[in-house]
Order: structure tokens, then C-alpha cells, then sequence
């Protein structure tokens, strides 16, 4: 039976992922659930999705409901996506984190990569931190007191991230010479990031409609290519919670082709050497 012909069950479908992990499917996208879905639905024995929808609820079977998140996720990475990001970071940010370690004001630096997926994205931080220390030959600054914390809702991608093994595909998706001779070994088939780098990012599973005070305050937060799947609503939500993590004068990053509107309430816009920050805005 095709969505078409299931539409109740796409409905509940679509009603269920989104309540799980926020994600938002049109009625347009049907084929998205089927194909992705199909061999979830034949594993747990339903006849239709309606049946695997009544599945997963009655059964309140977490295993089966972790295998639809990593199914309907979508994991797109690449290392320094867009660049800007991190240009932005060692030309604007870096400088005033140096000064404020130096001077007592801050102790430790934290920045979160939401939705951070295999760990492309957390990874290049770490690496952007690391040579931007070394090349300008910083002294008393070192990259332990910067604190990368890395979520994802998906246990898969995870696992894979806190290995910080890449097949040959992965590593080459927007990662230059220089830092792959830096900061990567070849172990056969496989490249293995440094250790140093690989301890710097911790992981953990987060749901982003979840609540965010147990994360503490951060000075950087990245949210990039994610909220584009979520429900406007949604996203409004998770957009001003964020700017409640962020301290003074901290900086939200989107991906480089999302549109954000309505940030004037919570955040000012940046331009900098063609790249969009967003500083969260503190009253006086």
C-alpha cells in the first residue's frame, strides 16, 4: 500500500516524528516517510503505517523509535561548511576570548554545535581554535579552555562522531590539505582525527525541543541546516531559547543560505568578509 493509499497512517506518521524529534514533513512528502520508513515497517511486523504508527506507541519500543530518528534525519555534513563561520570566529571572536581568558573575565570559553551530526562541524571548531592559537603563537592560551559541546538527537551519528573515524568520502568533503596533514592520520582505509582534537569536542544526545538550562550558557552557539526542517513555530521557539544560553555579547550562527527572520527581538545581524552573525541582544 502506497502513502497515498495510507494517508491516515501518514498522518499519524507525520504527527509522531514530528513530536519526537521536530521535524516537520509536508503533505507533499509523503515519499519521504515510505522510503525512508519501509523497512522499519516491515521489521516490526505492521501491515501499513497506521498499524506501525499504533506499533510504536503502544510498545513505547525506544530501539525501534531511535531507528526512525536516524531514518528520517537528515545528516548532511561537511568540514568548515561555508567558511565564513570560522573567518568570522579568528577575526572578530578570537581576539576578545583571548583577552577576557587573560584578563579573569572568563575562565573557560563555551560554544555549542547543535545538531552536530558525525562531528564535521564540532571538529572544525576545535581545529580553527587549535591553529589559530599556534599560528599566532599565543602564549598562556591553550585550547582545554575552550569548551566544545556537540549535540545530536540521533545515537548513530554519534557513535561515529565520537570516534572520529572517517572513511575516504568523508574526509575530503570540504577539508583542505593543510588541516588533513595537520590534524588527521590514514589508518588504512580510514582517517583518524587527532586525539587532542577528538578530546577537546564532548558529545551528547539532545533533543532540541528539549530544555536547554542543564546546557549551561555559551559564548558561540551554531544551529546550522537544521531549523530549515523544523515548523516555524518551532524554530521561533528554539531561536529565542538559544539567545537565553547565550551570554553577553554572544554569537548565534545559522547556515549560509537560511533565512532568519524576526531575529530583531533577540539578536542584532552581523556582516563580516561575507558571512551573517547574529549577537544576542541584553538589555541595559
Amino acid at each position: 500500500m502506497s502513502m497515498l493509499q495510507d494517508r491516515k497512517g501518514f498522518r499519524s506518521m507525520q504527527q509522531y516524528i514530528e513530536r519526537e524529534c521536530g521535524i516537520h514533513i509536508d503533505d507533499d512528502k509523503a515519499y519521504l516517510i515510505e522510503g525512508r520508513l519501509g523497512k522499519l515497517l516491515a521489521e516490526s511486523g505492521a501491515r501499513d503505517f497506521e498499524e506501525f504508527y499504533h506499533f510504536l506507541y503502544k510498545s513505547r519500543d525506544r530501539s525501534m523509535t531511535e531507528k526512525v530518528i536516524d531514518a528520517i534525519t537528515t545528516n548532511e555534513t561537511m568540514w568548515f561548511r561555508d567558511k565564513t563561520p570560522w573567518r568570522i570566529l579568528e577575526e572578530i571572536f578570537m581576539p576578545r576570548f583571548i583577552q577576557e581568558l587573560r584578563t579573569g573575565k572568563r575562565l573557560r570559553i563555551r560554544l555549542w554545535s547543535a545538531a552536530a551530526s558525525t562531528g564535521q562541524e564540532a571538529y572544525s571548531t576545535a581545529m580553527c581554535i587549535d591553529r589559530y592559537l599556534k599560528d599566532k603563537a599565543i602564549a598562556g592560551i591553550t585550547l582545554d579552555q575552550f569548551e566544545i559541546v556537540a549535540t545530536d538527537i540521533s545515537p548513530a551519528v554519534l557513535q561515529v562522531a565520537r570516534a572520529g573515524k572517517y572513511d575516504s568520502i568523508s574526509i575530503l568533503r570540504g577539508l583542505d590539505a593543510g588541516h588533513k596533514e595537520r590534524y588527521f592520520q590514514k589508518e588504512g582505509r580510514v582517517w583518524s582525527i587527532d586525539d587532542r582534537i577528538r578530546r577537546a569536542v564532548r558529545f551528547e544526545r539532545f533533543n532540541l525541543q528539549d530544555a536547554y538550562q542543564g546546557l549551561g550558557c555559551f559564548d558561540v552557539i551554531f544551529c546550522r541546516y537544521v531549523a530549515i526542517y523544523f515548523s516555524e513555530p518551532l524554530k521561533r521557539d528554539i531561536f529565542r531559547r538559544m539567545a537565553d544560553q547565550l551570554r553577553t555579547g554572544g554569537a548565534l550562527f545559522l547556515g549560509g543560505s537560511e533565512i532568519f527572520t524576526g531575529y530583531g527581538e533577540h539578536y542584532q545581524r552581523h556582516e563580516h568578509q561575507g558571512g551573517i552573525y547574529y549577537l544576542v541582544k541584553r538589555e541595559p
